[in-house]
């Protein structure tokens, strides 16, 4: 509290994610931090149930337990002043039942401590290099959204400065980052209009994926105070490409070696990058529902998309879902290309784990890599085409969600099928222009 206050701070935002990934929060004024601290925040748990536009599903624990608190605790060790909001710092929370001081299997930050949990009984810790994309939209009153792309003149992928960002909005946002200690490595337009690409630094998984969580909030934030919307939508448009979520991962001993840097073992990779590698590819199809978890997420997949749509592997190959990138060294790494932007950064990186630490286990091998456009059917099988198929994968796929646990998988998939029936039972603009007129 001192130190804070010697900074100008009389605010503290406690914050934390919901299965969505979004940012649920509570603004507390700083003489109530011991509080909070020793107490904690009462939210409802339901809000963990609750959807983008204020749906429910009934998962267990929620509407049908009386809506029940869970106490929210600030992680004191993550608290940052925000640089664009004068007097406010920043902490993530952890989340506890009141009634067992237990965490709730709904939490998205214990869900991957429980994961890396299993990697350091066997001696292993994750790196995780977050890179995310998103796509920065302005007010339109003549579009059908209300928004169109901002600077959306094509051909400027890999450019900076006021070539593809007349107003500087890569800068500054990338500034203010940095200023809030997300160790941003470095950003640029991306491949469609209005899409920009921020690069975060490596670090251990929990912090990597608080950085990813914060990374999402904030810039969206950032854009709002532009008067712009940011969206981490997988495909926003239809005229423009998707949005990705690739994640780089490597594993390191006890003494920070790369374990998976093995120069005279086939591809240069090690027994354990092989067989994590192999892990990945095996679960794929459960992956999908953690790392493509919407129904637009599938729209953003198919030949031609730079988006992976086959379960392979390549060596330096951007067409395929997971690339090994040429570093060796400590630079060894996977890099897992399946993800888009709406991910939750918590359920994508355990699940990810997951399936690593399994693949250890088992001692399995990957296919060949593929190779060129990384598109052959009869060596790759394909990913799920919606999101459905998706779900049903996860839920067959025992291996996996017993490492996740039963009742986070339980919720999850409750979740995310209530909000695939309200798809299914919403009449879309593309059904009224097919059939009004000919039906």
């Amino acid at each position: 509290m001192e130190a804070l206050a010697a900074e100008g701070v009389d605010v503290l935002r406690v914050t934390y994610p919901d299965l969505m990934g979004s940012a649920r929060s509570r603004d507390i004024l700083l003489h109530h931090l011991p509080h909070a601290a020793g107490h904690g925040l009462a939210f409802s748990r339901l809000v963990y149930h609750t959807a983008a536009r204020g749906d429910h599903s009934d998962v267990p624990g929620g509407l049908a337990a009386g809506m029940p608190d869970v106490l929210v605790r600030p992680d004191l060790g993550t608290v940052r002043t925000l640089p664009w909001e004068p007097g406010v710092a920043w902490c993530i929370g952890d989340v506890h039942d009141p009634a067992t001081g237990r965490t709730v299997p709904e939490s998205p930050r214990d869900l991957l401590r429980r994961v890396t949990a299993r990697l350091d009984d066997a001696g292993l810790t994750a790196l995780v290099g977050p890179e995310l994309e998103y796509v920065l939209l302005e007010p339109d009153d003549g579009a059908p959204t209300g928004w169109r792309r901002y600077a959306a003149t094509p051909g400027n992928v890999y450019t900076t400065g006021l070539r593809g960002d007349p107003d500087g909005h890569l800068l500054r946002t990338m500034r203010a980052l940095r200023d809030l200690g997300l160790d941003v490595s470095g950003g640029n337009r991306e491949f469609d209009g209005g899409q920009f690409e921020i690069n975060l630094d490596h670090s251990e998984a929990l912090d990597a994926a608080d950085r990813a969580f914060r990374f999402k909030a904030a810039v969206k934030e950032l854009a709002r105070a532009e008067g712009r919307l940011a969206t981490f939508m997988a495909k926003p448009t239809n005229d423009g490409g998707g949005t990705g979520f690739h994640l780089h991962v490597s594993l390191v001993d006890a003494h920070a070696a790369n374990v998976f840097d093995a120069p005279d073992a086939p591809y240069g990779l090690a027994d354990v990058a092989r067989h994590a590698l192999a892990g990945v590819l095996a679960h794929a199809p459960a992956l999908s529902a953690l790392l493509n978890p919407t129904v637009n997420s599938y729209k953003r997949f198919g030949p031609d998309t730079a988006a992976p749509w086959l379960i392979n592997w390549g060596l330096d190959n951007r067409n395929a879902m997971v690339r090994v990138p040429p570093e060796r060294g400590g630079g060894a790494r996977l890099e897992v290309r399946l993800g888009d932007a709406t991910a939750n950064p918590y359920l994508a990186i355990a699940g990810l784990l997951a399936a690593m630490r399994l693949g250890i286990d088992a001692g399995a091998e990957p296919p060949a890599p593929a190779t060129g456009h990384a598109s052959d059917t009869r060596a790759s099988d394909r990913l799920p085409t919606d999101l459905g198929r998706a779900l049903d994968a996860l839920e067959a796929d025992t291996a996996l969600t017993e490492v996740l646990g039963a009742d986070f998988v339980s919720a999850f998939l409750t979740f995310k099928r209530d909000e695939l029936a309200r798809f299914h039972h919403y009449v879309t603009d593309w059904e009224f222009r097919e059939y009004a007129e000919i039906n």
